[in-house]
């Protein structure tokens, strides 16, 4: 555990450093992954569960050799550990799989809404503008999941969870083995215990009645941000 430890410190240490000048002193090896006021902390495991559950494409963080970020889907397992267990894949041959070794330390980013916040939205004008956002960090040591059957078991999970059964009659289960397992073997598995969940909801909630009505009301107003259709379509009309 020890061990563990001191490699997710190495990693928030090695990642802290790549964003600073030089000359900057080095930050404290015992500082947690992200730097969250009291105020904007929330230690509720339940939201935080249904958080990473709601918001489950994201950035697998991690530093050794070099700092590599993937972006993809994940599973939770609240019930799996003290604080629960994340599943998920990448490519065979994304280099990040090399830190699947149950000794490599990561931080596993789960991203939800964000808005800028205008200063015409509270009640006093002598304040600046803001930026808002919920976000959790998972942090542990990555293992790997390699066996077929766990890897096509953990695959109809993932399909499962994003897959609407009501609008599209595709069953990942009725494909063939002799489809699927040649496939499986170009993805790794890994599974990551959370040893330490941060959450970090950045929402106003610290300001008066008054600027928390006038925050709901200007993000009702505010023009949505591009929806993946909108981008697809825009990026596929560019390039055809």
């Amino acid at each position: 555990m020890e061990e563990a430890g001191l490699n997710r410190r190495d990693l928030l240490a090695g990642l802290a450093m790549a964003a600073l000048p030089a000359d900057m002193p080095a930050p404290d090896e015992s500082s947690p992954s992200l730097y969250i006021p009291k105020v904007h902390l929330v230690e509720d495991r339940k939201l935080l569960h249904d958080f990473m559950d709601e918001f489950a494409f994201v950035n697998l963080v991690t530093a050794t050799p070099s700092i590599r970020i993937t972006h993809i889907p994940v599973l939770l397992n609240r019930n799996r550990g003290n604080v629960g267990t994340i599943y998920g894949h990448i490519a065979r041959h994304n280099p990040q799989s090399e830190t699947f070794d149950g000794k490599q330390a990561a931080v596993i980013v789960f991203q939800g809404p964000h808005s800028y916040i205008s200063p015409s939205w509270y009640t006093k004008a002598e304040v600046v503008p803001t930026w808002n956002f919920a976000v959790v960090h998972a942090s542990g040591t990555l293992k790997p999941i390699e066996d077929k059957k766990a890897l096509h078991d953990l695959l109809a999970q993932l399909i499962h969870k994003f897959e609407d059964p009501k609008h599209t009659p595709y069953n990942f289960s009725k494909l063939p083995d002799s489809y699927t397992y040649p496939m499986i073997q170009n993805i790794i598995g890994f599974e990551m215990e959370i040893e330490l969940l941060e959450g970090k909801f950045k929402l106003g909630q610290e300001r008066s009645v008054g600027d928390k009505q006038g925050i709901l009301k200007g993000l009702a107003a505010t023009k949505p941000e591009r929806s993946l259709l909108d981008l697809t379509a825009a990026f596929y009309q560019r390039h055809s």
